[in-house]
């Protein structure tokens, strides 16, 4: 059954009609742009299937999401679409965040006797909503019509002739519940209060809300209500391996205290307002919202709405969502594929949330009042960091750059206020919840987009101090630097740190977007730093499976993987992750064994879209870079391919037509890229893959005011192949969208097909681009003796003494001669990575004759098979091993040929004193390398038996 949303179904349906009518000897005429695209929008796709959207009114990006909640009340979006009962009319909503979020001073009108737990049942058929507006006849007689403001909301309540009409304030029945609940009668005509509420994901996190509202007309009573709240489901931690349900985020180890912690009360009060409406039928209310004070919701509320008019208000709603949506005007397409596209890009642009108030004045993250930065039009809270940073936030700053600079900005306050960026933070307040550092995905996305007006200056100095200097953003910090990776067995302290696998991969991603800010803003040293950190996703790649696993601090990896188990990852598994390196997929292909190989894993990765098997699950964040992969390995028609799946699948144009968690706009955000042909690949960057566009003719308002126009001749549902493209009239042959697509703008057509062109955007230089950074060092290996915890060498705090290696003459860049080899030591200073731990890195060096290592294993002895790779192209196996460095504390001797080149006489402790334990570096005998060849690399071995294998230096020798 169709849902009536509003007064923009019979515009749409006007307009159908009107293209209907041409003449039948007309020439076919191009489909005119969207006029209207609010009218196409339907709040109540995503309210259906756990995407837990809600369906009420509401502003962009606004403080006030008046929304009805259902009896089933999903997390965050609190409608059920399945349901047939409201409970109250809630004045702030989270698009689908995966727990109890918001859901604040519900308001429930009711007739007859006070009753606190009253629910109204009420029918889809009497119900509408659109961006702005939301309207239904309840079972009970009244009919509610709702509007908003930024920061304020306005409702018309229609009752039967009763003396006894209420509107019940269930103060206490916030999603996450209540304490310090306030409700003041300020006269006969206005009630204000205040709730507290919080403990996202029970993350402890706490906020304070407050409301005025004021009626058109005077009560006849008013008072509270002593309420009992439903006991509070307990805080379960999980532990810090645990495999985790998508969409469905727990905390897990050691987890936060801060000093506003939340503790639900078990007992309260709630509201209500009574009024006589046997002969005006008709009650009016406006509310303003705060987050500072009642004294600011009331200025909210007077400064936004004045008057009485509430056409003119949702009018008003109507047209600031209009002039959103129209900067993307599509033209042609089915009518329900408009309809799916702009209630997507709805979706995207709810989040981040104005937290200010008209008076500039907001609640800091410090729990100090502060005033929006000069320049800046308001203060942004609610960052769903782990999702958005993905899609959503380069939407955000394409879209709304002014709104994106203003988010960058206030991401900043709060790392000025307490030394961290955001994560997953609700209103002012840090969560913890989900892994990595996403805020420098998002900050270098804004700025990648077109979002420029903050100062990405500071903002660069501070993600570099978070990526470097231990905070509670980046738990296992220093297993990072010390090891190149997150051990399954290491300790993260605080907050929240899980999932080591995809933890590492996250703070890859992130240390990527902060190269790429750096690099826009001209820093070349920590551009090429960051880079290369981000490469710590080949410490974790297992070359003889195929797939990113976990690994002990010590370098084993762990026993009884399975690429479909959730054990060391965060909502997924390996068969989801291994293919999340979207800043390097030219290097995941190489690992992989060349494009062929990544190929073979994505055709059986995506044989699944919603994760059967294990595999590619498109309901979920990690999984949402897959499909665009083939794009890297000339296979893009197979891009084009899936992503249609995708869409035919799991969007559709009812309640259930979104799978999983909206994820404050991430999911929806994936679907307006896919729709307009591209999608934001790589972190930080404003590189994007192409697909096929979804209509014929897109048009795209630039942050510059310039226009990209996407144009599909022969766009369908069937067609979703490229079979030829140009850029400004020239022939397009890339896989990736052009350079200036989003600065100056021009216009990107494509012919589209039902069959594959294999052919076009296959060639290896079509590929959009992937960035590798230098090999480097993985593993700190020496410390000095006065800072013996800055080096962890065995993955258990101990390391080589610089002093005690200088004693037996090895300082950095030293030469020693062992056996006829000589070797160069790094020419690394202590606390500073000096070493490979074997696994398949490839060395660029020159040599011939003889080749002999220079090294050691912890928890050895250990061996591994090397490959020499000559420069006519031949290569040569050559066996590595070495014994453990401590000789297994003195119980064993050298490895049969290999030589003792270095012998010191303790090692250092981290956080304890340097212990006398005699330590040793050895190298290999010489391997005697091709005649007349010359060595052009060196791969190290990728298989490991024992322990760690760790290289220091290569050798040649005369071989004489």
């Amino acid at each position: 059954m169709a849902r009536p949303r509003g007064r923009g179904l019979l515009a749409a349906g006007a307009l159908l009609v009107a293209l209907g009518a041409a003449p039948a000897h007309a020439a076919p005429e191009a489909p005119a742009p969207v006029s209207d695209p609010a009218a196409l929008v339907d709040p109540f796709i995503g309210t259906a299937n756990a995407a837990d959207d809600f369906p009420g009114a509401d502003a962009p990006f606004g403080m006030v999401q008046w929304s009805p909640d259902t009896p089933h009340r999903p997390y965050g979006g609190g409608y059920a679409y399945g349901d047939s009962a409201i409970t109250g009319f809630s004045l702030t909503h989270i698009a689908g965040p995966g727990c109890r979020a918001a859901g604040d001073i519900p308001v429930l009108p009711t007739t007859g006797a006070l009753d606190t737990g009253a629910t109204a049942g009420f029918s889809h058929t009497a119900e509408s909503a659109s961006p702005g507006s939301y309207a239904v006849d309840l079972d009970n007689g009244v009919r509610t019509e709702l509007t908003a403001t930024t920061r304020s909301g306005m409702a018309r309540f229609t009752f039967p002739a009763t003396d006894r009409a209420n509107l019940l304030f269930k103060l206490m029945g916030s999603q996450a519940g209540d304490s310090d609940v306030k409700f003041d009668v300020v006269g006969d005509d206005e009630v204000s209060g205040q709730v507290t509420s919080g403990n996202f994901c029970g993350m402890h996190n706490a906020y304070t809300v407050y409301f005025d509202m004021v009626f058109d007309r005077p009560f006849t009573a008013s008072g509270t209500v002593p309420v009992t709240a439903a006991p509070a489901a307990p805080t379960t931690v999980a532990p810090p391996n645990a495999p985790e349900t998508p969409n469905r985020p727990v905390p897990h180890g050691r987890l936060p205290h801060s000093g506003r912690t939340f503790t639900p009360a078990a007992t309260g009060s709630d509201g209500y307002v009574t009024f006589d409406t046997t002969a005006h039928r008709t009650v009016q209310a406006k509310v303003g919202l705060s987050y500072v004070s009642v004294a600011g919701a009331v200025r909210n509320r007077r400064v936004e709405n004045p008057g009485w008019d509430l056409d003119r208000v949702r009018d008003a709603a109507h047209r600031d969502w209009n002039a959103l949506l129209g900067r993307v005007r599509i033209a042609g397409g089915t009518p329900s594929r408009r309809t799916v596209f702009y209630t997507a890009l709805y979706h995207s642009l709810l989040h981040p949330n104005v937290i200010s108030d008209s008076d500039r004045r907001y609640p800091g993250f410090d729990d100090t009042v502060h005033t929006v930065d000069p320049g800046h039009g308001a203060a942004y809270a609610n960052y769903s960091g782990w999702d958005v940073y993905r899609s959503q936030a380069q939407l955000e700053a394409l879209l709304a750059p002014g709104t994106a600079a203003d988010t960058a900005q206030s991401m900043l306050d709060d790392y000025r206020q307490t030394g961290l960026f955001p994560k997953w933070s609700e209103n002012n307040g840090e969560t913890h919840v989900m892994v990595g550092d996403p805020a420098d995905g998002m900050i270098a996305g804004y700025y990648a987009f077109g979002a420029r007006h903050f100062d990405a200056a500071e903002a660069l100095r501070g993600v570099i101090h978070e990526a470097t200097a231990a905070n509670d953003n980046r738990p296992g910090l220093a297993h990072l630097e010390q090891l190149g990776r997150l051990p399954r067995n290491g300790s993260y302290g605080c907050c929240n740190a899980y999932g080591p696998v995809s933890t590492t991969l996250e703070y890859g991603a992130a240390d990527f977007a902060v190269s790429a800010l750096a690099g826009s803003l001209g820093d070349r040293a920590d551009q090429r730093r960051f880079v290369n950190r981000a490469r710590d996703w080949r410490n974790l790649f297992h070359y003889g499976t195929g797939f990113l696993q976990p690994r002990d601090a010590s370098g084993t990896w762990t026993a009884g993987f399975s690429p479909t188990s959730g054990a060391s990852f965060v909502e997924g598994d390996s068969w989801q992750y291994t293919p999340m390196v979207p800043f390097d997929v030219h290097g995941l292909a190489t690992a992989m064994g060349g494009d062929a190989a990544l190929a073979k894993f994505l055709d059986t990765d995506l044989s699944s879209l919603t994760g059967a098997g294990g595999y590619t699950n498109l309901g979920n964040e990690p999984s949402l870079n897959i499909p665009w992969e083939y794009d890297y390995i000339g296979l893009p028609y197979r891009t084009q391919q899936v992503v249609r799946q995708v869409q035919d699948q799991i969007w559709t144009d009812g309640p259930a037509g979104l799978a999983g968690n909206d994820d404050l706009g991430e999911m929806s955000s994936w679907y307006v890229w896919s729709a307009l042909g591209m999608y934001p690949e790589t972190p930080g960057t404003a590189d994007l893959a192409l697909g096929s566009p979804l209509f014929p003719r897109a048009q795209v308002t630039l942050p510059s005011g310039r226009t990209l126009t996407i144009d599909g001749k022969g766009a369908a549902d069937d067609a979703p192949y490229v079979r030829s493209a140009t850029w400004r009239g020239a022939a397009w042959n890339k896989a990736y969208a052009p350079a200036g697509a989003l600065t100056t703008g021009g216009t990107l057509a494509f012919t589209l097909d039902t069959a594959p062109n294999p052919a076009w955007a296959s060639g290896s230089s079509a590929a959009p681009r992937s960035y590798p950074g230098v090999e480097g060092y993985t593993d700190v290996g020496t410390s000095a003796d006065t800072a013996a915890d800055s080096a962890d060498f065995d993955g258990a705090g101990h390391s080589y003494s610089a002093a005690a290696l200088a004693a037996a003459g090895v300082t950095p860049g030293a030469r020693l001669t062992v056996g006829g080899t000589t070797f160069t030591w790094p020419r690394q200073a202590p606390a500073t990575a000096d070493n490979y731990l074997a696994n398949g890195q490839t060395l660029r060096v020159r040599g011939s004759g003889t080749l002999s290592f220079l090294g050691a294993a912890n928890n050895g002895p250990s061996s591994g098979t090397a490959l020499v790779t000559y420069t006519d192209g031949t290569t040569q196996t050559v066996p590595v091993g070495f014994s453990d460095w401590t000789l297994n504390a003195g119980r064993a001797t050298p490895l049969p040929g290999t030589t003792l080149a270095v012998t010191t006489s303790y090692r250092n402790h981290a956080k304890a004193a340097p212990e006398n334990v005699t330590t040793d570096v050895f190298a290999t005998a010489p391997a005697a390398l091709a005649p007349g060849r010359t060595v052009r690399s060196v791969r190290l071995p990728s298989d490991v038996g024992g322990g760690g294998l760790h290289v220091f230096a290569l050798g040649f020798g005369s071989g004489a």
